[in-house]
């Protein structure tokens, strides 16, 4: 069973970059679809970015050109690289596994890292 662990959270402030990485173990990355959401607090989880299998990656507007998801299937490696960033960008980000297809919901991933905290200062 897929086993996935965040590292790379912290405090900056507005404007600085912080990069996210997500190691997995368990099973053979290259089935998966990986995903990062992301929770702020009393709000619901929100899917930040997504990269399918082949690698290609999709993001939610609001991150969009600031954000940079990618994932190397040989060191079974997850990353998210967070440039520009916002106070509103201060959440508790995780990782999320689902086989072979990709979902656009919480839901849709039954495999989820424990979270790493990001917070932005202005």
């Amino acid at each position: 069973q897929v086993a996935l662990v965040e590292s790379g959270g912290g405090s900056v402030q507005a404007g600085g970059s912080l990069r996210l990485s997500c190691a997995v173990s368990g099973e053979d990355l290259s089935t998966y679809c990986m995903a990062w959401f992301r929770q702020a607090p009393g709000k619901a989880h929100e899917r930040v970015a997504g990269v399918d299998r082949t690698g290609s990656p999709t993001y939610t507007n609001s991150v969009k050109g600031r954000f940079t998801a990618s994932r190397d299937n040989n060191k079974a490696t997850l990353f998210l690289q967070m440039n520009s960033l916002k106070p509103e960008d201060t959440a508790t980000y995780t990782c999320a596994a689902r086989v072979w297809f990709c979902g656009s919901t919480w839901g849709d991933f039954p495999r989820r890292g424990q979270g790493t905290q990001v917070t932005v200062s202005s």
